[in-house]
């Protein structure tokens, strides 16, 4: 058996649900507890002081000890219900070495190149679940949206694994995630997405004619009620899904998602 565990995870900045803090050695505990080859990470900090200033893509990767990550912010400032933050353009990762808050990769395994696809925030603002202090609904505005892919030499041979985090806007969500597919049709198959789009169910698999490889509830964490949080294959059979698990972790208002495939 030629096997690869690949994981999607909003780790909501690393902020303990139990606590209201978000600790660097949470999240650490939090990623050992994945075991993933392969980890696609939404809604991480680099030198943010809510999340201890640290850069938290680089620590997953120490957790798992994988030596080959990025982070690719989609703003410089601190997101929140104003917008004090601005959008990061290009396919960089700078944010003029302040705090910065995006997505990020991880993986085991050799990456031979990167890629980023990045989307403007749209003009609305919708009614969110917030969990802190307790669940209630709070109107937030849109962000800047962006997609990472990285060409992993993964067991069984060359794949590439996309990870991003979609608009919570109706309708948007959709245009992204119909772009985020026809980009990485233009990189070299067989291909898996890894990430939280903000679709329910089989939504995502209707958009973009992709596999669904895991059909499971994922948030809230707390209670898991919809599956926000997916893993799609391109050239990635079903049929190679040996497991899936949604695990509720020590961060985070959703369920880190895992898929076992046997290559």
């Amino acid at each position: 058996m030629t096997r690869l565990r690949v994981a999607t995870f909003n780790a909501l900045h690393g902020l303990s649900l139990a606590t209201g803090s978000a600790r660097p050695t949470d999240l650490a505990a939090a990623a050992k507890e994945l075991t993933a080859d392969v980890v696609g990470l939404q809604e991480v900090d680099r030198g943010q002081d809510r999340s201890g200033g640290v850069d938290q893509t680089a620590l997953v990767a120490e957790a798992l000890a994988a030596d080959h990550y990025r982070f690719v912010p989609a703003l410089a400032g601190t997101p929140g219900r104003a917008r004090t933050w601005t959008a990061v353009l290009g396919d960089g990762d700078s944010g003029a070495g302040g705090p910065t808050y995006g997505v990020g990769l991880v993986s085991r395994h050799p990456v031979h190149a990167w890629f980023v696809r990045r989307f403007p925030a749209s003009s609305w603002a919708m009614p969110l679940l917030v969990p802190r202090p307790r669940p209630h609904l709070e109107v937030v505005p849109d962000e800047p949206r962006v997609a990472l892919a990285a060409r992993i030499d993964a067991p069984g041979g060359p794949l590439t694994v996309v990870t991003g985090h979609l608009s919570f806007v109706p309708g948007v969500n959709v245009a992204q995630l119909r772009a985020v597919a026809r980009w990485a049709r233009t990189l070299p198959g067989p291909r898996l997405f890894a990430g939280d789009v903000n679709l329910p169910g089989p939504l995502p698999r209707w958009i973009t004619g992709w596999e669904r490889l895991a059909r499971v509830a994922t948030y809230p964490s707390y209670a898991p009620r919809v599956q926000f949080d997916h893993v799609l294959g391109d050239g990635v059979d079903a049929a190679t899904v040996i497991g899936v698990e949604a695990l509720r972790l020590l961060v985070s208002d959703h369920c880190a998602l895992a898929v076992d495939l046997d290559r």
